[in-house]
């Protein structure tokens, strides 16, 4: 038991870091990092499709357990401003696994709506604060801010990265706009 939870821990630790570093990366290869062999790897992994949303189902758990942390050390529209330039940095990581995770979206996979929902709500957790300090309007759902931070991070342009974060700060400036700041 204890060598197999070992062996999938190296296995999505291998995959991980080759899909960052190299955008791609054969089962083979991915097996060979891991100290695994190809079979050992398809023992826990039916396909290389689920191994990579297995690598973005984790990313986004990191991801989405931050808010709590960036609560309990910033005031709540800093952290929301520090969650906004995660997502960001976020799309960069998902774009290392671009064709892979373009495979998976073409499939019936349920990753995407998942995971949607799991920053969505995240969003939710540091917009609810920030309104109940008065630091933040209220009004808007995670899902709206979410969806305005899709359209620049999902383009595939020169610069797009640095765009997005300028397009996050002018987000987070109009949240902070129509605030009621508590007395």
């Amino acid at each position: 038991m204890a060598d197999a939870r070992r062996n999938r821990e190296a296995l999505l630790g291998a995959a991980r870091a080759a899909l960052l570093a190299d955008g791609d990366a054969y089962v083979e290869e991915i097996a060979r990092r891991a100290g695994v062999s190809v079979g050992t790897l398809y023992r826990h992994f039916e396909t290389r499709e689920a191994l990579v949303a297995e690598v973005y189902r984790q990313e986004v758990a990191e991801l989405c357990a931050t808010p709590a942390q960036l609560l309990a050390l910033h005031a709540p529209d800093e952290a929301l401003r520090s969650f906004l330039l995660l997502l960001v940095e976020h799309a960069a990581v998902g774009r290392g696994m671009g064709e892979v995770l373009e495979s998976i979206m073409a499939t019936d996979s349920p990753i995407y709506d998942d995971t949607r929902t799991e920053m969505a709500r995240a969003l939710d957790e540091l917009l609810a604060a920030g309104v109940d300090a008065g630091v933040l309007r209220g009004g808007v759902s995670g899902r709206v801010v979410l969806r305005a931070l899709g359209g620049i991070c999902g383009m595939r342009t020169t610069g797009w990265q640095d765009d997005a974060v300028h397009i996050a700060t002018i987000l987070y400036d109009g949240l902070r706009y129509g605030a009621t700041k508590h007395s």
